[in-house]
């Protein structure tokens, strides 16, 4: 696939969008404003930006704990996701949830979940429930190489399986679980190879090409709706940053790190596309990925705490706080 002009623009603006916002994020954690855990996207930017665009509203999206770009680029506003992290009142889950649990109903995005491997089986009741509609939606779930070892994985494999659930699954592999090595936690590492044991349809892309994702999940999404079965991708990637801000990062070589960088997906696309995308096209994307990121941030500094009066609502069906 060779994108057009206007194709590696999106894909340009998609990634460098998700990455002023991850940074924006280290730098706001670092001052205090941003607390609990925090898990960039930072490298990893291609998977969001290959696969979001090629779902429908229509279709759902569960992801992990590393899900502000997911959000973003699902349509969820940078106010939105930037007042949840300092957990306002005007964030996504008006600050209940923060950095891990971003959330919203409008636009079928159902988390963020903290727990490794926890949005799996969620994801198969999502579809269960569209295919018994007769919706023709399909659920897309996000996780990482270290929800493969988890029992969970594979039940929601053999369920999705034998119930023939329309779900996209997308494995961001890595390579770490957060400070375990794949080939060490794996005796198997090319993890498609475990999806396709269920006789899950499943496939390896090179998950740093934002036009290699963008082309596999073209097809993908397109064969899950058709046959309201299971497919699978392994995406092969790597995060610049460490697992999360509380992680000292002693388990890896920073020369590794370098290497992949070497292989930086916004980097890649520019190389790619030169000559067809020029320094001012970068310098506007830029431009305006600073300037939204920086009104959310506004928003999210003027936006209220949630009032004490409101702490128990939805905690509890019927009676005070409903």
């Amino acid at each position: 696939m060779t994108p057009t002009r206007d194709q590696a623009l999106a894909m340009l603006r998609s990634m460098i969008r998700i990455r002023r916002l991850e940074e924006r994020c280290a730098e706001d954690y670092a001052a205090g404003k941003i607390r609990g855990f925090l898990h960039l996207y930072i490298g990893e930017e291609a998977i969001a930006a290959g696969i979001i665009p090629a779902l429908a509203a229509k279709d759902a999206i569960v992801g992990t704990y590393r899900e502000h770009g997911h959000a973003l680029l699902r349509g969820v506003a940078a106010e939105q996701i930037m007042a949840e992290m300092y957990g306002k009142s005007g964030g996504c889950a008006r600050g209940r949830g923060g950095s891990m649990h971003l959330f919203s109903r409008e636009h079928r995005f159902y988390g963020g979940h903290a727990i490794v491997g926890g949005g799996l089986p969620i994801s198969l009741g999502i579809a269960l429930a569209d295919k018994v509609r007769g919706t023709g939606a399909i659920t897309c779930v996000f996780f990482g190489d270290g929800a493969v070892a988890e029992g969970e994985f594979h039940e929601s494999m053999n369920l999705a399986a034998l119930w023939k659930l329309p779900v996209l699954f997308v494995c961001e592999n890595n390579q770490y679980a957060m400070g375990t090595a794949l080939v060490r936690e794996h005796a198997e590492p090319e993890l498609y190879k475990l999806a396709a044991s269920h006789r899950v349809g499943a496939e390896r892309i090179d998950g740093m090409d934002v036009v290699a994702v963008a082309e596999a999940a073209g097809q993908a999404v397109e064969r899950v709706r058709e046959t309201a079965a299971p497919w699978f991708i392994e995406c092969s990637t790597y995060r610049f940053r460490a697992h999360s801000m509380f992680d000292p990062e002693l388990y890896r070589d920073k020369a590794e790190v370098e290497l992949w960088k070497q292989r930086d997906p916004i980097t890649l696309l520019v190389k790619r596309m030169a000559g067809v995308v020029t320094e001012a096209d970068i310098a506007a994307i830029e431009s305006g990925a600073d300037d939204e990121i920086a009104r959310a941030c506004a928003f999210a500094e003027a936006s209220p705490l949630e009032p004490v009066a409101e702490l128990l609502r939805d905690v509890r069906a019927s009676g005070e706080g409903t």
